[in-house]
């Protein structure tokens, strides 16, 4: 009896869907079982998120693939497979635009001749996504393939059903559409948090389960790991969703203003106060509150805030009035509180009281090859401003970007990717149709030898002993800091970038030890 190979591929895939398997193994196999029907280049299958569609898994694809987002009106190819019920197969000679061109991996020039098939995914009958193929010999597909791919793509539908079950991945994205509305006014795009690392799903499975109680959070971490990002997800999947997620820069603040802000202030309570306002807390009533470097808070008004948090009960500035409000707090901090209340600098009250629930953002460098996915991010987000028709990263780049440290993190690598692109740009003279960025373009810092470090530390003056690690920390910085600006005439550009940490990081350090 003659093999079916259509039959001998499925079958293995139906036994797979009465197994316990996490969706990125489940969706692997997808794959495999999707190229060994049809032998081709690059597959990949694709979520609809609205207007965007979002790699959930590739092969024969870059990995920064993953961390692309398709919007569907800039990609006339995955429109026209969305548009049809069935597969469509290309004309080998199509005219329309590639969204993998650049892409496929082994190939550095255009996807000019080539075989591309794609067909919609269902789930209850509405439209779930995309299963796409490329074959770079242009005679690979025909009608043959077009029939085997309905077929197989009624299994991938149960397959992906089975995996959104299992993983509660159809709450997560119902989360991610609400996150989406509420904010579609303030942003061309979703936000979203990028990465497939464990670090990343740790933090995003704590996410939910801190995101659906009444717990007030502080969100600690290093700058430009997206603590702004971690706050509006965790109101994302709260019950308050629905209301409005209200933020605060505390260090943008001067300190005259920080309690009108928070609070409000009635007319003529200070000079300027011409008419009534409200604060941020009855802004935020009924939904919640980010209070984004909450460290560094004047003391005065820590104890305020400790009131409302406590009582939710708050008056504003120059009134005796008291307003009762329904507000969840999230905070987030750069500092170590802990260490602020044993100086003296935070009420130990109030921390206790926003540490209910304390969630650390894991650095980048601690997210592995997640340094791929967002790249690729950045790099879809700048392809979109810059009027390319794909930008894409060099193998040596991939590499450079992953052996990097990343002292400024999610931040730090959005903007090298933005000036990346525009470097190549100006450096090729000329739009091409596929930029790849090179080691060059991304201009990463080399590391710091040794002997220049020790150049720095020899005439720094030990701390005098009996000093507590934290008094001797600061005396040890205050000296350091003072140096290097002497060396760089005050600019404090040149002094971080010696130093190796943020602008704004250390001008904030400085001010806390009195530097400036």
């Amino acid at each position: 009896m003659t093999a079916n190979p259509l039959l001998e591929t499925l079958i293995p895939l139906v036994a797979d869907l009465s197994r316990e398997l996490d969706d990125g193994e489940r969706y692997r196999r997808l794959l495999a079982a999707l190229r060994q029907l049809f032998p081709c280049d690059a597959v990949a299958l694709l979520r609809l998120d609205g207007e965007v569609l979002v790699p959930l898994a590739v092969e024969g694809l870059s990995p920064d693939t993953l961390g692309r987002r398709f919007r569907v009106s800039e990609h006339p190819r995955l429109a026209a497979l969305l548009e049809h019920a069935g597969p469509t197969r290309f004309a080998a000679d199509c005219g329309l635009p590639d969204p993998y061109d650049g892409l496929v991996e082994g190939l550095h020039g255009h996807l000019e001749v080539h075989d591309c098939l794609g067909c919609p995914l269902y789930l209850d009958e509405q439209l779930w996504g995309l299963l796409t193929l490329d074959s770079l010999d242009p005679a690979s597909f025909g009608r043959f393939e077009l029939d085997n791919l309905e077929a197989f793509a009624s299994l991938a539908a149960a397959t992906v059903k089975v995996s959104e079950r299992i993983s509660g991945l159809a709450q997560r994205v119902e989360a991610e559409r609400q996150l989406t509305e509420l904010y579609k006014q303030a942003r061309q795009q979703p936000r979203e948090l990028v990465g497939q690392s464990a670090a990343l799903r740790k933090l995003q499975d704590e996410i939910r389960l801190v995101g659906d109680s009444p717990l007030t959070v502080l969100i600690t971490g290093e700058t430009g790991v997206g603590k702004e990002l971690v706050a509006e997800a965790i109101h994302a999947v709260s019950p308050r969703a629905q209301r409005p997620l209200v933020s605060i820069n505390c260090a943008a603040l001067p300190d005259a203003l920080v309690e009108s802000e928070l609070f409000g202030h009635v007319r003529g309570a200070f000079s300027g106060a011409m008419n009534e306002r409200s604060g941020k807390f009855e802004l935020a009533d009924g939904g919640s509150l980010f209070l984004d470097e909450v460290g560094e808070l004047p003391l005065a008004i820590q104890a305020k805030l400790l009131r409302v948090l406590q009582s939710g009960q708050l008056q504003r500035v120059g009134s005796d009035r008291e307003h009762r409000v329904d507000v969840r707090v999230i905070a987030a901090t750069n500092r170590d509180l802990a260490a602020e209340v044993r100086a003296g600098r935070f009420r130990a009250d109030l921390y206790h009281r926003l540490s209910v629930y304390p969630l650390p953002v894991p650095p980048l460098r601690e997210r592995g090859r997640d340094v791929l996915l967002l790249a690729g991010y950045f790099l879809e987000e700048n392809r979109a401003r810059l009027g390319l028709r794909s930008l894409r990263l060099s193998p040596e780049a991939q590499k450079a970007l992953l052996g990097h440290d990343w002292p400024g993190n999610v931040r730090e690598l959005e903007h090298l990717v933005g000036r990346a692109a525009i470097k190549a740009l100006a450096r090729h003279g000329e739009r091409p149709r596929i930029l790849s960025l090179d080691v060059q373009d991304l201009d990463l810092p080399a590391p710091q030898a040794t002997a220049a470090f020790d150049v720095v530390l020899a005439p720094i003056d030990l701390p005098p002993a009996g000093l507590e690690l934290r008094t001797a920390v600061d005396v040890f910085q205050r000296q350091l800091i003072e140096q290097c600006l002497e060396r760089h005439h005050g600019k404090w550009a040149d002094a971080a970038r010696e130093l190796g940490v943020d602008r704004a990081n250390l001008s904030r350090l400085a001010k806390r030890l009195g530097i400036r």
